[in-house]
């Protein structure tokens, strides 16, 4: 069932390992057939040297395992969730990224602090506030899920505008049309989030600094790159 995509989020897990975004088994991609309305996800806790394509768990938006030897990641609910929700994305991945998850844990926003942050999101990356402790200990993945939903509609930001969020005291979880697209995502957030302490960092050297990018520049990168009169790269 859904061979070749077991075989695509199979190959997108293993670039979180390219990328330097994971450490052991710290990290999880899936993707969605909207058609079918089935997932599948990297199974839980298992290293990425060991795993195959046949290891991929497929489960439908009712949190059932549809197919697999092996439980699903214990971050299936949140993917689910985030499924349910935002009906415009095609893939998640989760991982704790060193960088990422320093911003999570201050429990801070990424600014647009220039045109890098502009070409990937339109507007800062939002840090969703921390689980209660009856969230916690109800469903804490689940509820996980729910709170980035709730963020992103609080703010009336949109899923497609900027495709990652920081979850306070956890990490970062990214989407995008499709697993790969997804990991992509999560690797450019790593670098803003690197490149965002850097300029904090060097800012606080001189009280004269100026971080924070002008509006009309952060439209401009975020339009040419992903507006409908974009014109960056090739048709």
């Amino acid at each position: 069932m859904l061979e070749e995509l077991k075989e695509k989020v199979f190959r997108a897990n293993l670039k979180l390992v390219e990328y330097g975004l994971v450490v052991l088994t710290w990290g999880n991609v899936s993707e969605i057939d909207r058609e079918s309305g089935l997932f599948v996800i990297k199974p839980s806790g298992v290293p990425y040297d060991k795993m195959t394509a046949d290891d991929m768990v497929v489960m439908d938006l009712n949190g059932n395992k549809v197919e697999g030897k092996l439980n699903p990641s214990s971050d299936t609910p949140t993917h689910l969730e985030l499924y349910r929700k935002f009906s415009e994305i095609g893939g998640i991945v989760h991982t704790h990224s060193s960088w990422a998850c320093s911003w999570a844990q201050a429990g801070r926003d990424v600014p647009a602090y220039g045109t890098t942050h502009a070409d990937f999101a339109n507007g800062a990356v939002p840090c969703a506030r921390g689980l209660t402790k009856d969230e916690v200990e109800s469903a804490y993945e689940l509820n996980t899920g729910k709170v980035i939903v709730e963020e992103f509609g609080k703010r009336g930001i949109s899923p497609q505008e900027v495709p990652a969020v920081l979850v306070f005291r956890h990490g970062p979880f990214a989407w995008g049309k499709d697993s790969f697209k997804a990991v992509e995502n999560a690797l450019i957030l790593e670098e803003v989030c690197k490149m965002a302490s850097r300029t904090e960092q060097i800012a606080s050297m001189d009280k004269n600094s100026n971080i924070g990018i002008e509006q009309y520049l952060l439209d401009k990168h975020y339009q040419r790159k992903h507006g409908k009169n974009a014109y960056y790269g090739q048709k």
